[in-house]
Order: structure tokens, then sequence, then C-alpha cells
């Protein structure tokens, strides 16, 4: 999705600080041309469920690939708008409210998984993710170049590790959102996020239990409101 379609979609203040630098895809390719697709469906109203549907005759793994760039782009911008809150006093460990807590581990160059602050834990996070989208072997850029076949294993393990940035921001920091007036973006984009993995099976529902009661309400009722017992 491009810049001005997210600021449409989103409200996104111009100059608006992000946490980690926008991800582009380049024009030319048929990836951008997939986003503009998505970026005009979404941009025309439809209803989110549809607007994440695969287009006919279009490559799952290109589809991925575009909403991954983009749903990385929203949680960095929407991180950024609450980082001066994310702080290692105020959130020494990475966690969704008491009962589920992160230690970070790539598989990589941290394999044995480390305790850590929430601030840290989402740089980590967000750097290992740009690291994943700069791989031309992961995602290929250049016309012609397959996706591996490990692609959509690889693109579940980012989904699912971005989805703990939403997670952290739900039960950690909503009353910081909403004194920000930054409530409806960031269940606007969370809606969008759940019904394309929803869509796609692409995270493991146990994965989604620190959210599970705002997806139960947002997919039943298609409200973009958040649920009384999830701060």
């Amino acid at each position: 999705m491009s810049v001005s379609a997210m600021d449409y979609l989103f409200g996104l203040r111009r100059g608006q600080k992000t946490f980690k630098p926008r991800k582009s895809i380049p024009e030319g390719t048929h990836r951008h041309d997939l986003s503009k697709h998505a970026e005009a469906t979404l941009g025309s109203g439809a209803d989110l469920r549809q607007a994440v549907q695969l287009p006919d005759g279009e490559d799952l793994n290109e589809w991925v690939a575009v909403h991954i760039v983009d749903f990385f782009n929203q949680i960095s911008m929407l991180y950024g708008t609450i980082t001066e809150f994310c702080t290692v006093q105020k959130c020494p460990v990475m966690s969704a409210g008491p009962k589920y807590e992160y230690h970070w581990a790539d598989g990589q160059t941290v394999k044995k998984p480390i305790k850590c602050s929430a601030p840290q834990y989402i740089d980590y996070l967000m750097t290992w993710v740009q690291d994943q989208l700069d791989d031309e072997t992961l995602f290929p850029s250049k016309i012609g170049v397959p996706f591996p076949k490990n692609f959509l294993s690889t693109a579940k393990t980012i989904l699912k590790r971005l989805f703990r940035v939403y997670a952290h921001v739900y039960h950690q920091h909503f009353e910081d959102v909403i004194a920000l007036e930054e409530e409806a973006h960031l269940n606007t984009s969370f809606k969008h996020f759940t019904f394309f993995i929803q869509e796609f099976n692409l995270v493991d529902k146990k994965e989604l239990a620190p959210l599970q009661e705002l997806i139960d309400k947002l997919i039943s009722k298609g409200s973009s409101s958040h649920p009384s017992g999830s701060r």
C-alpha cells in the first residue's frame, strides 16, 4: 500500500514519526501493481474482509508479500506514536497482559530465548522483519525470480511476531493510544491484519489468545471498538 493510501485509511498525519523507516515496493514490479490494487480496494471503502481476498489469477505468495510490507509499515507508524510511553522503566518485560510474556529469539543470532524489555524486544523484532524484507532470496523483487519453497512458513513467523506488537500495544498502552486519539487507526489496522491472517490461516489460533476477545468482537459485530476486558 502506498503512503498516501495508508494516510487516507488510517488518518495518519503528515510527518508522523515511524519506529522504523517505511518499506516501499519497487515500481515496475508486479508486486507494486498488486499493492496498487490493494490500495484501490481499500480506498474505495470496500469491506475489509473482501479487500483481503486473493484477486483472481494472482499468486498467493505475491499477495502475502505485499501485505507483510503493508503491515510492517502500519505497525511501525502506530508503534512510533507511543514509543515515548513504551520505555525500559514502564515496560521492563515484553508482555500482553498478566498472562502472556514474550522472550526474544530469532533462531539465528539469538538461538536461546532472552528476557528483555518491551522496547528492546520490539526493536529486535522489527529489525529482524526488516532483514527478512531486504533478503532477495526470500522476498525477490526482480521479475521472474520465484519465491523460495519455505516462503509461506517464514511469512507465518513474521506475521506471528508482528501480532505481538499489536498485543503489547492493546494491553499495555491502550490508554496512551486513546490520549493520542489514535484508537480508530489502531483498531482499523488490527482489523485489517486479523481478516488477512484468517483469510489464509497464517497465524495459529493459540498465538492469538492475548487478543482473542477483541478478535471475536471484531468478527462477530464488525465493530472497531475496544472490548472492556482486554486492556
